[in-house]
């Protein structure tokens, strides 16, 4: 779903991919589908899904589809939300869980809701550390984002450039 400065963010995402990919990284690729009748979207957003009108995340439509660039691959793991979270009403925790995961490093859209409210749960499930790349995330404002990575800081994420999570040791 097109997202105010989602658009610019997407080549460090795709850096980002491409060296967790080469640090062997587990990839899981979090995307948000809908019924075409909205049925299972939050009743705020339920006016956006009618019978004449298909909504911004209907599975198989434009909006529910990864942009350009952004690929999965053999050996990748694609988790279909319906929530802010990817933890919430999913099976993501088990998922992580009994492939060994511990940490988790978090790119993507958008900072004040989707990456806010999936870290948070990470955290509340106790993975450690939780990395958000902050110039491979994005809001619709620089402000909003700004704020909300200061309050991820504030719980504890770390939250480093692309470049500086590039030159980590892991």
């Amino acid at each position: 779903m097109r997202v105010n400065g989602g658009k610019a963010i997407v080549p460090n995402v795709i850096k980002a991919v491409e060296t967790a990919r080469q640090r062997g990284i587990l990839i899981v690729w979090v995307v948000r589908e809908h019924d075409y009748l909205g049925r299972d979207v939050e009743l705020f957003r339920r006016h956006l899904y009618t019978r004449q009108k298909e909504g911004p995340t209907t599975k198989g439509c434009l909006g529910a589809q990864l942009v350009d660039g952004l690929v999965i691959k053999e050996g990748d793991y694609k988790l279909v939300k319906t929530r802010f979270s990817a933890f919430f009403a999913t099976h993501l925790h088990s998922f992580l869980q009994s492939n060994g995961v511990n940490n988790l490093v978090v790119v993507g859209v958008q900072t004040p809701n989707c990456i806010r409210q999936t870290v948070f749960d990470a955290v509340a499930h106790n993975y450690q550390p939780v990395t958000v790349i902050v110039d491979a995330t994005a809001a619709a404002t620089t402000d909003i984002h700004d704020a909300n990575i200061y309050d991820l800081r504030n719980i504890g994420v770390a939250t480093p450039t692309l470049e500086e999570w590039c030159e980590t040791k892991l």
